[in-house]
């Protein structure tokens, strides 16, 4: 991460939404949005209450097989002078229970209000925390 410029940097800490790429034991991938938080060393995201299936996620059962993973965060706008994107791989691991754990909760709280009113303390599921081991970055040319 101490490679990475300061706008890249910001883009990962203030985007509103990553895509995380895991993939199987088979390298069957899967890309999903993610809410996350990044903390200067690591990346993570909750498993919250929002409507699902099942709390036994395809993400959770690639990274328990695999636990190589992507997360794309990116800036659209019409003017492609402002496009910019940051993707971090790393290795991630799935928290249920702990500090570590706990932290990327209130993390995940002091970034997303939403986190709030669906009770995140109470609700979270399992917590994924993703350790950097590359950070790859690119933006258009700011005129």
């Amino acid at each position: 991460m101490n490679d990475a410029p300061d706008w890249a940097l910001a883009l990962l800490r203030d985007g509103r939404v990553g895509r995380l790429a895991t993939a199987d034991a088979g390298g069957r991938p899967l890309v999903v949005p993610v809410c996350y938080a990044f903390d200067g060393r690591r990346v993570w995201s909750a498993v919250d209450a929002k409507p699902k299936r099942t709390r036994n996620l395809r993400r959770l059962r690639n990274i328990a097989e695999n636990p190589r993973v992507s997360l794309l965060v990116d800036r659209w706008d019409e003017d492609w002078r402002h496009l910019a994107w940051v993707i971090v791989e790393g290795r991630a691991q799935v928290l249920e229970t702990g500090a570590d754990r706990a932290r990327a909760v209130e993390l995940l709280l002091a970034k997303y209000p939403q986190y709030r009113a669906l009770r995140l303390t109470e609700t979270a599921g399992p917590v994924i925390a993703v350790a950097p081991e590359r950070v790859l970055h690119w933006r258009a040319a700011v005129p």
